[in-house]
């Protein structure tokens, strides 16, 4: 089985996808790519859940294994928030400098230790045969005083890894694929899928 279709339209995503799973499957492919076109409402309550709903709806049209994922920021001071609403937060449509200058400002004055965050993610794997499987894993750090960095996508210019002294939105394409939360999954995952 070389081809896979991950259930993601986010190019920026892909390329992540792609060179973490590249030695195991040669072909992954965005649902455009592989011509998949379906409004999936993602209305789970847990990464897990929505992960799985996302795939499933792509198996059923591509009889093919479909890996998806869901992932988002935990911010502890927040409650946790935005959570599994990171996507839809403020809206789906709102860019992500202005994402992260909300939350920034709802941190106004909380010292560091308190501004613990996570990012979270969890993908699920739906074979053609129906079986299914899931893995998570997460990133700690701190939310940022301010969005530093290019090389990231969404909320990575505000999540700061004390250890790396840096943002994901600082860090090499190599260095964050060893240490973000969907790296770690997608490990996670390879791992599983070859025991298979």
């Amino acid at each position: 089985m070389t081809r896979v279709i991950f259930a993601t339209g986010n190019e920026d995503k892909m390329k992540e996808i792609r060179s973490i799973l590249a030695d195991t499957y040669p072909e992954i492919l965005s649902m455009k790519e592989a011509g998949i076109n379906i409004d999936i409402a993602e209305d789970g309550k847990s990464y897990e859940e929505n992960s799985l709903i996302k795939a499933r709806a792509v198996a059923a049209e591509a009889g093919v294994l479909v890996l998806a994922d869901d992932s988002g920021l935990e911010i502890d001071f927040l409650n946790k928030e935005p959570g599994v609403y990171s996507a839809r937060y403020m809206g789906e449509d709102t860019p992500y400098r202005i994402k992260n200058a909300n939350l920034i400002s709802r941190l106004e004055g909380v010292p560091e230790e308190k501004r613990t965050a996570r990012f979270v993610c969890a993908i699920a794997a739906v074979f053609p045969d129906g079986r299914e499987l899931t893995v998570r894993a997460a990133i700690e750090g701190v939310i940022g005083y301010q969005a530093k960095g290019s090389n990231g996508f969404g909320y990575d210019p505000i999540f700061y890894v004390p250890e790396l002294g840096k943002t994901t939105a600082e860090m090499t394409e190599e260095e964050k694929n060893l240490v973000s939360h969907r790296g770690k999954a997608l490990r996670l995952m390879k791992e599983e899928l070859r025991k298979l």
